[in-house]
């Protein structure tokens, strides 16, 4: 499967990635030149929706710890939300799930996404 990350303004404020398809060694640039691309433009509150990702990898991971150390480093954050299947499985045994505060719920990421 193809991977896609698309991204929007969210009402409440900071910016929703959505990924979809498979994160692993062949598509992480492509998460990781997006964000960049983002902080770049100012954007410090991220949202990742792992809704429609049906995979990933360490590489993956990588581009999530990644990401959220270059937000916070100017005072921003990185949450993730909607995983599930082998991908929250993923989360979880890593303790990545805790320290990206993921939630299960893309709708209404207030709860996940405060520092």
């Amino acid at each position: 499967m193809t991977f896609t990350v698309t991204y929007a303004q969210r009402d409440g404020g900071g910016t929703c990635l959505r990924l979809a398809g498979e994160l692993d060694l062949s598509t992480a640039g492509e998460l990781n030149s997006t964000i960049d691309r983002l902080v770049t433009e100012g954007r410090r509150e991220l949202l990742l929706d792992l809704t429609e990702l049906t995979f990933c990898d360490s590489t993956g991971l990588a581009a999530f710890v990644r990401g959220d150390n270059l937000v916070a480093a100017d005072g921003g954050w990185l949450r993730l939300t909607g995983a599930t299947g082998p991908v929250a499985r993923v989360l979880q045994v890593t303790g990545l799930a805790e320290v990206l505060h993921h939630g299960r719920d893309p709708a209404d990421p207030a709860a996940s996404a405060a520092p």
